[in-house]
């Protein structure tokens, strides 16, 4: 089962790679966005506030920069495949879910701007600081939350294992883009905007 299970670790994780990392921006910026989440998950046991204003203000946005703005999105002649068909086979959030996540972080605080209680659940804020800090518990629920409702949904679409699999991927993923990009922004800085790499590597996958 645990062979299994690491197995499965390694083809979502390939697949992620080889289907959504063509750009050495995007690459880039996730591993701008790995060595903030690390800090993040660093300050989750410290200042959970802390915490979530980084992992969303720094580290989400600049991992979903990378793929909205800079990823290719026409036909992928290294996999053979349309982004169409590349969108319906993602194991986690395509580009349209993700979209349905942003849109929550960013209209949560809004919501509690325009209803300092949050329906109840918060001590009316009484200061910026206050806000933020609210704001940050807010973007900390919508996280774990966005993390759990995939996996269970992967549960029922898939199957369990799937779902645990990918929630083991996007908890590790920080370490395992660490190692994956961190030579990216030296390829960048020397003009290389796609990686040459992964048709090689496809092609004896």
């Amino acid at each position: 089962m645990i062979k299994n299970f690491l197995q499965e670790l390694r083809t979502q994780r390939w697949d992620d790679h080889r289907f959504y990392h063509h750009s050495r921006i995007n690459q880039s910026l996730h591993f701008v966005s790995a060595a903030s989440f690390l800090f993040a998950y660093v300050m989750l046991f410290v200042d959970p506030a802390i915490s979530a204003l980084v992992g969303w203000l720094v580290s989400m946005t600049s991992r979903q920069a990378g793929h909205f703005f800079f990823e290719p999105k026409g036909y992928d002649h290294v996999n053979q495949a349309t982004h169409e068909h590349k969108e319906e086979i993602k194991v986690g959030y395509n580009l349209q879910r993700k979209v349905v996540l942003m849109t929550i972080w960013a209209l949560s605080p809004a919501v509690l701007y325009l209803d300092p209680t949050l329906f109840g659940l918060f001590t009316p804020w009484a200061s910026p600081a206050d806000f933020m800090r609210q704001v940050a518990k807010i973007w900390l629920v919508v996280g774990i939350g966005g993390l759990l409702f995939r996996t269970v949904h992967l549960f029922f679409i898939r199957d369990v294992e799937t779902g645990l699999v990918w929630m083991t991927k996007i908890i590790t993923d920080p370490f395992n883009d660490l190692k994956l990009y961190h030579k990216a922004p030296l390829f960048l800085m020397k003009g290389e905007l796609i990686d040459p790499g992964l048709e090689k590597h496809v092609k004896h996958a």
